[in-house]
């Protein structure tokens, strides 16, 4: 990769230093969805250092830098914040040691174990060094940084604000994710690139009593269990074989004692899907066989059931993808950029811009050294912990390339 490629990328080794004190930072210092307040803080003071017009607060802690710089397209460029409720274990100097208290009152570790906190860094790099470079440039950069994408409604949130009312329509919206793929390498999805997902909860009511007189009760972890099995076939029995699905129940609790039948079970479900048609029959079963179960069984009422978040279909416009990789292709190489179908991850960047009806371009930046046989740790891993360097300047440079290919 050569960062002289550009002007505007000169000043990347100038910079680089303090965009590593910057990443640790964060990463030791990570926050919950809809909490990121001292990253939106950090976030918001360097966007003003380097000339951007800030807008802070919006959906919450949402952080908004504009740069106009005469004529030219909007260009939207977009890095998410917040951390999820994972207890670090890489070892490192500057892991994570925080809790925080969910909304529920629960107090639980933190980590950035998804890489946001090196989509904020590069953003805020790429900003500063298009700031110094504009005269290379015309157009208008903006630097979206958002809250919540964790839990699918950040995005959502910040348009509900007023986002569009704030801010110039973009041309075209752009963004990366870090993923356990080889450092320097990139790769994204023309057309459909990550799943729907949903998650509901679904809780069972029963009779409690004694372990030993189960007939005088009606036991909804037997409930439970059934509906577990049943929702299997869902993907097995009722969507096509040529549209990929995943339903995972994560989560089972009831009862506290061996010999005590509970009142209740709470099933938490997470369903995947690459059609939107698709997703909705998941949950539509979800539903129905969770009813059915109830009544098999003779509970006292029908299961409640509850939608926890929601993520929409990523669909990448094929064009803008395409246009943009080949411009990283030069950056780094046509060995480094490949083109990939979907995933079955899930994301919110594409409400940014289905809002408005612009075309999405949205890749996947390798952070691991890889060819030692072991098995690379997974976004959400307590191991996730991307190669700062050349993690960060391959993402900057990415950002970078792809944002001047879009201004004039």
């Amino acid at each position: 990769m050569d960062l002289t490629a550009h002007p505007v990328l000169s000043g990347f080794d100038a910079l680089a230093a303090s965009l590593v004190d910057l990443y640790r930072d964060l990463h030791a210092h990570p926050e919950l969805s809809h909490a990121e307040f001292r990253t939106a803080g950090i976030v918001a003071a360097r966007l003003s250092d380097s000339g951007f017009e800030v807008t802070a607060g919006i959906g919450g802690t949402g952080v908004v830098g504009v740069l106009g710089n005469g004529d030219g397209p909007v260009v939207l460029l977009r890095a998410d914040m917040d951390a999820l409720p994972v207890r670090e274990d890489t070892g490192l100097d500057y892991a994570s040691t925080a809790t925080a208290v969910t909304a529920a009152g629960e107090t639980v570790p933190v980590m950035h174990a998804c890489g946001h906190d090196m989509h904020v860094t590069c953003l805020l790099g790429t900003a500063d060094l298009l700031a110094r470079g504009r005269e290379h440039w015309s157009g208008t950069v903006i630097a979206l940084f958002q809250p919540a994408e964790e839990v699918g409604d950040g995005a959502r949130r910040m348009i509900d604000d007023g986002l569009y009312d704030r801010i110039p329509a973009p041309s075209v919206v752009l963004g990366q994710h870090v993923m356990p793929g080889p450092v320097g390498s990139v790769y994204a999805s023309p057309g459909t690139a990550m799943a729907a997902a949903r998650s509901i909860q679904v809780r069972m009511f029963g009779r409690g009593g004694h372990g030993s007189m189960p007939d005088q009760s009606i036991d909804p972890v037997v409930m439970g269990a059934a509906t577990v099995m049943r929702l299997q076939t869902l993907v097995s029995r009722e969507v096509s074989p040529t549209n990929p699905a995943v339903v995972t129940v994560g989560s089972f609790q009831a009862g506290t004692k061996e010999n005590v039948i509970p009142d209740e079970a709470v099933l938490k479900i997470n369903t995947r899907a690459f059609e939107t048609h698709v997703a909705d029959r998941l949950a539509e079963g979800i539903t129905r066989i969770a009813n059915a179960e109830a009544e098999a069984s003779g509970a006292p009422k029908q299961p409640e059931i509850t939608d926890l978040n929601s993520f929409p279909l990523t669909v990448n416009d094929p064009d803008a993808t395409r246009r943009t990789l080949g411009v990283l292709r030069g950056l780094l190489g046509a060995d480094k950029v490949f083109e990939i179908g979907p995933v079955s991850g899930s994301e919110d960047v594409g409400d940014l811009a289905t809002e408005i009806g612009v075309p999405l371009a949205y890749w996947f930046l390798g952070g691991f050294e890889v060819g030692d046989g072991n098995p690379l740790p997974t976004n959400h891993s307590p191991q996730f912990a991307p190669v700062i360097r050349p993690t960060l300047d391959t993402g900057v440079a990415a950002l970078v390339t792809a944002a001047l290919e879009w201004l004039d």
